[in-house]
C-alpha cells in the first residue's frame, strides 16, 4: 500500500503526517527517531485528501476548537501494541491516565513496563493522545515529541476543557 505524506506547522513544531487512500498512518515529530516508527518509503502529496482532513482536524484541535478527531486510523503494530494505542483513544479530552492505570484497563497491572513500550511506539501522536500518559507520581515521563511539547497538548487541553 502507497503510504504519503505532507507536512503541517503547529504550535508543537512541524509534524509530518503520512496516510494511505482509507486511513492515517503516523503523525511523526520534527525531531523523530526513525527507528520509533518503521514505515514503508513515502512519497510527499500535499494534495492527498486524507493528509488535507488530518491536517484540518488537527488545526481545530491546536485552536481548541476540536477535543476528539473523527479520522480513520490504521496501526501498525503487535496485538499488544495495538491494545495499548486503542486504550489511548479511550482517554478524554483534558484528562491524563498512569501506565500503571493502562495496564489495569488492558487486565494485566503487572505490565507497566509493556504498556510504557507500547505508548512509545505509538505512530500517531496527538491523536491518539499518548501525551495523555504519565508516571504514577504525575511526572511528565517519555515522549517521543520531547517533554516540552508534551507539556504544551496538556496545557492546551487543560485550559479549554477548564
Amino acid at each position: 500500500m502507497q503510504l504519503k505524506y505532507m507536512y503541517m506547522d503547529s504550535p508543537v513544531g512541524a509534524l509530518k503526517l503520512v496516510a494511505h487512500d482509507q486511513a492515517l498512518v503516523a503523525v511523526m515529530w520534527d525531531n523523530e527517531d526513525h527507528k520509533r516508527v518503521r514505515l514503508s518509503e513515502l512519497i510527499e502529496d500535499r494534495q492527498h485528501p486524507m493528509l488535507h482532513k488530518v491536517k484540518q482536524q488537527l488545526e481545530q484541535y491546536f485552536a481548541g476548537q476540536r477535543q476528539q478527531f473523527d479520522l480513520p486510523l490504521d496501526f501498525q503494530g503487535t496485538a499488544f501494541q495495538q491494545q495499548v494505542w486503542q486504550a489511548l483513544l479511550s482517554i478524554p479530552y483534558g484528562e491524563t491516565r498512569s501506565y500503571k492505570d493502562i495496564a489495569i484497563q488492558l487486565g494485566n497491572e503487572k505490565a507497566v513496563r509493556a504498556v510504557g513500550a507500547a505508548n512509545g511506539k505509538n505512530p500517531i501522536s496527538i491523536i491518539a493522545p499518548c501525551h495523555r500518559v504519565i508516571g504514577s507520581s504525575g511526572a511528565l515521563v517519555g515522549f517521543a515529541g520531547g517533554l516540552d511539547k508534551k507539556q504544551i497538548l496538556l496545557s492546551l487541553e487543560q485550559s479549554k476543557s477548564a
